[in-house]
């Protein structure tokens, strides 16, 4: 296997990502001081694993808030994104059960922390949103149509938004996918190499040459079942959109390319199953164009491929977040395979069949 670092570009992605490196955590004291002085905030506070930045669950004598300080190696401008996206939401979609941003005492939406290198971190405090996150849950095909379409809604709403930072380059950007071919070297399994060799190869034939045509948008980037709170109880299913800090301008399709990597290979009989009703419900909200559904099951294939590439580099080098990472990358590559063994064609004819039995929602 390949220890070497990987070449100049991939490693810029993860630099940029903020996911190059690890750094030390944020005491809890110092968050404390920050909360009383700025937001006029106390309580307990509850580390919360997380992929880079250090997030707590603060409790309170009258509600729980979510407090996030973002990585040293995190842009200022980028964290501003995240926070301009929350805020647009909320101001044009206040129907939609996205995240808020809580104000500082000042009228801010954040708190610089200068730290000894000369770099700068930000606080914020978000609303916690209650509710059980997806993941946690045996979805039916409603469900799943219901969690695609809020998907497609919250598309729908950022359709009109931009930002000066919104063309930030990220490793998780399928833009970027082909270029990360270098990370198949540092993949132990030489069946696993294998198959993320074929994809790159599925990628390279029919998604790469249409790149510069796909229709793009900010898009939220990371539509995971780790990001969406659900109460089965309810008619709506879906309570709660969280965590923006993948957001991005990129081609629309991948934003549901990255829930359908979380859904494939689920159901092992119908690897596609759970995938097709998401798809489903989505472009009742939010259609995707005929020229481009074809290439959300190779998009998919890609997102999948990448976490499983993306994961074992980073946990040889980020110790003290590896068990977090391969928890939720835990059956990637042998959803991967059983993905992969139902042809594409079949899978996109299942998709565009689903076509005819939308409804108004």
């Amino acid at each position: 296997m390949n220890t070497s670092p990987p070449a100049r570009l991939a490693q810029q992605l993860f630099e940029e990502s903020g996911l190059a490196s690890s750094h030390e955590p944020i005491a809890t004291q110092v968050v404390d001081t920050l909360l009383a002085r700025h937001y006029r905030l106390s309580g307990r506070l509850e580390r919360l694993a997380t992929e880079k930045d250090d997030t707590f669950r603060l409790r309170t004598d009258t509600a729980d808030h979510l407090v996030k300080v973002s990585p040293p190696d995190e842009a200022v401008a980028v964290v501003a994104l995240q926070t301009a996206v929350m805020r647009h939401l909320e101001a044009t979609a206040p129907h939609l059960p996205t995240q808020r941003v809580e104000e500082t005492v000042e009228g801010g939406d954040h708190v610089p922390i200068e730290t000894g290198d000369g770099a700068v971190r930000v606080l914020r405090v978000l609303d916690f949103v209650e509710g059980t996150v997806l993941a946690r849950t045996d979805p039916d095909a409603h469900q799943l149509a219901l969690t695609g379409q809020m998907l497609g809604r919250v598309d729908l709403a950022l359709r009109s938004f931009s930002h000066p930072a919104d063309e930030r380059r990220l490793v998780w950007d399928l833009r970027y996918f082909d270029q990360m071919r270098e990370l198949i070297d540092h993949t132990p399994d030489p069946a696993h190499r294998r198959l993320a060799r074929e994809v790159f190869r599925l990628f390279h034939e029919a998604v790469l040459p249409r790149l510069g045509e796909l229709e793009t948008q900010v898009i939220h980037g990371d539509y995971s079942p780790y990001n969406v709170l659900v109460d089965p109880r309810t008619d709506r299913f879906v309570t709660g959109v969280i965590d923006f800090g993948d957001s991005m301008r990129s081609a629309l399709i991948f934003d549901p390319a990255v829930s359908l990597a979380n859904l494939l290979g689920r159901t092992p009989e119908d690897p596609w199953y759970e995938a097709c009703s998401f798809v489903e419900g989505y472009e009742r909200a939010r259609p995707i164009k005929d020229t481009e559904l074809p290439l959300l099951p190779v998009a998919a294939l890609a997102r999948l491929t990448l976490r499983a590439l993306v994961t074992h580099w980073r946990a040889e080098r980020v110790p003290e977040r590896r068990d977090y990472l391969l928890e939720h990358a835990r059956d990637d590559w042998v959803n991967v395979e059983r993905a992969m063994a139902v042809a594409l064609e079949e899978t996109v004819s299942r998709l565009l069949s689903t076509r005819g039995r939308r409804d108004p929602g």
